[in-house]
């Protein structure tokens, strides 16, 4: 079975679940999982239900999807994702957002943590995802054109819409803007590689997000992103990076994800 015939399977599983009512699908970054719980009238699925579903394995990742309601907006919340550092390849990395969109989910919000980079960015701070930098090495995309993931060569100059990012920032103006860069992991970066990316434009750094932007962005999806800054990266830190630290920052922060994305969904509900 190929990957459109899977994703084809699970959005189909899906429908019947109601997810097709979905105006808006989340993916909730590491630390962010429980954001979930505020859902109204939901409908829990653990991931291992949905036919072809790959399970997250990582500490600070929950592995459902939950239907229901925001602000009366119908919303589909993922309270994880699987990394490609985990092993997954791109297919599986994106395979539960192509499944929605797929279902007809229109829009997303991709979520996560990141590595703070430019000068002005502390830990705590929300950025709006303006544009990215893919240095995976990946794509999800690759192999033979397959149906329903769109065009051979997608274009990618407006990946991330200026429409949902400016919702985002009614809903808080005190949230940064700028360029997220995608790397592999697991390891952090180097000192000489944050120098790298700062040189390149980058202003935030993580190991997701890029490769479910790539495949939504084909397939004719309205993206935004939000990345929570859960550090400072290597070399501008004062101290050693760990995971915990990541996970912590997300914990801290749910108070204010939770009343930004409220008030986001309540614009979106009102059209």
């Amino acid at each position: 079975m190929n990957e459109s015939a899977m994703v084809q399977a699970a959005a189909r599983f899906l429908e019947t679940k109601g997810a097709h009512t979905a105006r808006l699908a989340l993916v909730l970054g590491s630390g962010l999982k429980r954001f979930a719980e505020r859902v109204e009238a939901q409908v829990e699925i653990p991931f291992h239900e949905v036919p072809h579903w790959p399970v997250p394995k990582v500490e600070g990742h929950g592995g459902s999807l939950v239907l229901g309601k925001i602000e009366g907006l119908e919303v589909a919340c993922l309270t994880g994702r699987v990394h490609l550092y985990e092993g997954w390849d791109p297919g599986e990395a994106c395979r539960a957002v192509r499944s929605l969109r797929r279902a007809g989910v229109p829009r997303f919000l991709l979520t996560n943590a990141a590595g703070g980079i430019r000068g002005d960015l502390r830990a705590g701070d929300l950025m709006v995802i303006e544009d990215h930098v893919n240095l995976t090495g990946r794509t999800p995309l690759l192999g033979p054109v397959q149906e329903g993931f769109g065009p051979r060569f997608p274009d990618q100059s407006a990946v991330w819409s200026p429409r949902l990012a400016g919702l985002l920032h009614a809903a808080d103006p005190r949230l940064a803007t700028g360029v997220y860069a995608g790397l592999l992991g697991p390891s952090y970066e180097t000192p000489a590689e944050i120098a790298m990316l700062k040189a390149i434009g980058a202003d935030a750094v993580g190991m997701s997000t890029v490769v479910e932007a790539i495949a939504l962005n084909a397939m004719k999806a309205e993206i935004c992103g939000l990345s929570l800054i859960s550090n400072l990266a290597a070399g501008i830190a004062d101290k050693p990076l760990s995971h915990d630290e990541v996970t912590a920052a997300g914990e801290a922060a749910q108070g204010r994800m939770e009343a930004l994305v409220r008030r986001f969904c309540a614009a979106l509900a009102r059209g």
